[in-house]
């Protein structure tokens, strides 16, 4: 029996929670921010990614046991799961959509038993890591009495009020970033004015999310310690065409009124060097890495910051590492011809573009900030430039104000680009956007009365998921259609053939009614929820 142990010294075990094998680069620059503020304490990064399902508990075990940990620092990265593509044992969207929508019997009973297949799987998959995190406290505290949790990451941030009722009591919860908390609970020192709060000792301070990060000076971060305490590291170099994650800022400016990130990262645009961001890349290109994904919530987030990534282009440029490839999330209104010319010639081979939809009009009501026509424009010299890889274009139907108009103006806008890329350039993904917290599209659902105060944006149910899966009426129903021919068409291709499928119900706008946006004297309101 394992014998309880004073704490003679901190010793800091950070546990990845199961999730896609996606580079873990939260808990990676949080242990590299302790390392460099606390260069004397023992740390360890336990992956949980890269291990079988069945194995999870007795390798936690293992790993505590061998380590002996005074905190543990669990990531969290998903829980909600609105997305058109495969998880947890199917596709949320479709099973949704064919249990709502579908008029055939067979097809509709197929869409219930595919959705209570993700359903169970959801919340085996919620309580698994629940039961992970105190197990794993609990058998730290076998080692050191007084050993403690804190526990963030993306899922963490947004749903962080209703965790709080499930953890373990005296865990901290952390919202958004890490590393100033850690570097004050390490030293001794009051952490609470932090984003976080103490489960059993304190409730989350209103409007938590939304207050500021506290700025830190991010440096490259040091792979040779990150392998020294990283076991499986190496895990994630073996696939040559895997990307590994690079951050180059923080923090978003924007106001879409879907969106979680300008609030979890926080409004203040923070820069990193680039020659920090460079000598990070060089660590991981030493190590054969040829392949970059930029995780900033977007590479280029306004006109002020150009002049930024002109710099981390032309200082990548005069790294000599001329036989890389990057992808990100562009502001592509952001572009310039400068700017398209540093892109290819670094190695640009992907990026994704979120316009959400092709009417300048919806554009506008979502609060999304930019214009579709200099998008066009920047996307002409991109191409002028040399670009000739993919694009994936990000599309979310019937948010505000939909009609077969606006619709008809997304497929003109698409098939303008098209022209320009080639058409088997550009990808259409199609989401349907999930409510979550936070957001405006969430204080929309409380003064319509489509959701309640204290309502559980984390429950599956039936009659909450259909309100947190935004596709209104009157055109939910003949989306859901549209999405159902589209799987059973060309499954392989769903986005495309919506795109097609759309074009041959409603017809193609002319593109200069998609660009223009006349100016209401009133604002009208999101559309409601059926």
């Amino acid at each position: 029996m394992a014998v309880k142990t004073p704490i003679m010294e901190n010793r800091i075990l950070y546990v990845r929670l199961p999730c896609n094998p996606i580079f873990p680069i939260g808990v990676v620059y949080l242990s590299d921010g302790v390392h460099k503020q606390f260069p004397n304490i023992e740390q360890r990064i336990f992956d949980l990614g890269t291990v079988p399902p069945l194995d999870y508990n007795s390798a936690l075990d293992r790993c505590i046991d061998e380590f002996k940990p005074t905190l543990l620092v669990f990531s969290w990265r998903d829980i909600q799961i609105y997305a058109p593509v495969g998880g947890r044992g199917g596709n949320p969207l479709q099973n949704a959509f064919e249990f709502y929508y579908a008029k055939n019997p067979l097809l509709k009973l197929r869409g219930a038993l595919g959705g209570l297949r993700i359903f169970i799987a959801y919340y085996v998959e919620l309580w698994r890591n629940l039961g992970l995190i105190k197990r794993g406290l609990k058998r730290a505290q076998k080692y050191s009495f007084d050993a403690r949790a804190v526990v963030g990451g993306g899922a963490v941030s947004v749903f962080y009020e209703q965790l709080g009722k499930s953890l373990p009591q005296g865990t901290i919860i952390s919202v958004g970033e890490g590393e100033t908390l850690l570097e004050k609970l390490l030293s001794g020192r009051e952490f609470r004015d932090e984003r976080c709060y103490v489960v059993g000792e304190t409730q989350p301070r209103k409007r938590l999310i939304h207050e500021q990060p506290t700025p830190i000076e991010k440096t490259a971060c040091n792979y040779d310690y990150i392998e020294s305490i990283w076991p499986e590291f190496n895990y994630y170099l073996q696939e040559q065409d895997f990307y590994i994650g690079v951050q180059t800022k923080r923090g978003c400016p924007h106001n879409c009124c879907y969106c979680v990130y300008t609030v979890v990262e926080g409004k203040q645009v923070r820069i990193n060097p680039a020659d920090e961001v460079v000598a990070e890349m060089r660590q991981l290109y030493d190590r054969g890495i040829r392949n970059f994904w930029f995780t900033d919530a977007q590479f280029i987030p306004a006109r002020k910051f150009i002049n930024d990534a002109i710099e981390l282009l032309q200082t990548i440029v005069d790294s000599g590492m001329t036989d890389i490839h990057w992808a990100a999330y562009i502001r592509a209104d952001n572009l310039t011809p400068q700017l398209c010319e540093l892109m290819v010639k670094t190695g640009m081979n992907y990026f994704e573009i979120g316009i959400t939809s092709g009417s300048q009009e919806l554009v506008r009501k979502m609060r999304m900030g930019y214009n579709l026509r200099t998008v066009l424009q920047n996307c002409r010299d991109l191409k002028a430039a040399g670009f000739n890889d993919l694009v994936s274009v990000n599309y979310s139907f019937n948010v505000i104000d939909e009609r077969p108009e606006t619709i008809r103006q997304t497929i003109a806008y698409h098939r303008e680009l098209e022209r320009i890329f080639g058409a088997d350039k550009v990808e259409p993904a199609i989401f349907f956007i999930g409510l979550q917290p936070h957001t405006h599209l969430e204080e929309y659902a409380f003064k319509e009365g489509i959701l309640k105060p204290g309502y559980n944006p984390m429950s599956l149910m039936p009659w909450t998921a259909k309100k947190l899966l935004w596709n209104p009426e009157p055109l939910g129903s003949f989306f859901g259609e549209v999405c159902l021919q589209a799987w059973q068409q060309n499954p392989n291709d769903f986005g495309r053939e919506v795109m097609n499928i759309l074009e041959e119900k409603l017809g193609c706008a002319d593109l200069e009614a998609a660009l223009s946006s006349p100016i209401e004297r009133k604002e009208k309101q999101l559309a409601g929820v059926s």
